[in-house]
């Protein structure tokens, strides 16, 4: 397994823009998920999502002043969905997740990515990808890739209890990535 595609996945017109208009001082965006997670697998892929230590508030102020059309329908949630050159970009704040129902939850924003980390479903959706190529894996993703099994943040049965569209999301997974569920030692 190699990063063959992250030069390709940073160097994409859109992505410099999302850096160059969000990174200043301690301020930062991301790549997240299934566009980090396919770059490691060199699996085309059209998903760009963005970690940011920016409340949505400050998300949409930065996309207003640089005349960027956003929706904002999942605000309570901390994600924006920005078009950029006619490409779909999700930009969520960090957050940790209480009291969550399906697919509802009440947020608490944060600026502790690893707590981030902790709220998504598997571990290869964790891994986050900055502006110059550094990977910041707190849920061991990386290993699980290299070891080509998809395993649940937490524990799955929870997780599922929590949210029983991420048992969809993992049959997804491992049809779409050929990864496998770890067998019992």
């Amino acid at each position: 397994m190699t990063n063959y595609n992250f030069e390709g996945l940073l160097n994409k017109q859109v992505v410099k823009r999302v850096f160059n208009m969000f990174n200043h001082g301690s301020k930062e965006v991301r790549l997240v998920g299934g566009c980090v997670r396919d770059a490691f697998l060199s699996i085309k892929s059209n998903d760009l999502d963005f970690a940011a230590n920016f409340e949505p508030k400050e998300i949409i102020n930065i996309l207003g002043k640089n005349d960027i059309l956003y929706e904002d329908f999942a605000y309570q949630y901390g994600s924006i969905l920005a078009y950029i050159n006619d490409i779909k970009i999700q930009i969520t704040s960090l957050r940790e997740d209480t009291n969550q129902i399906g697919r509802h939850t009440n947020i608490i924003y944060t600026e502790d990515w690893k707590k981030d980390s902790e709220r998504r479903d598997f571990t290869i959706n964790a891994i986050y990808l900055d502006i110059n190529g550094k990977i910041f894996d707190p849920q061991s993703g990386i290993i699980d890739l290299k070891n080509r099994s998809i395993k649940f943040i937490g524990d799955p049965q929870k997780r599922i209890q929590e949210d029983y569209l991420r048992i969809v999301r993992f049959i997804r997974s491992v049809s779409y990535t050929h990864l496998t569920l770890p067998t019992k030692a």
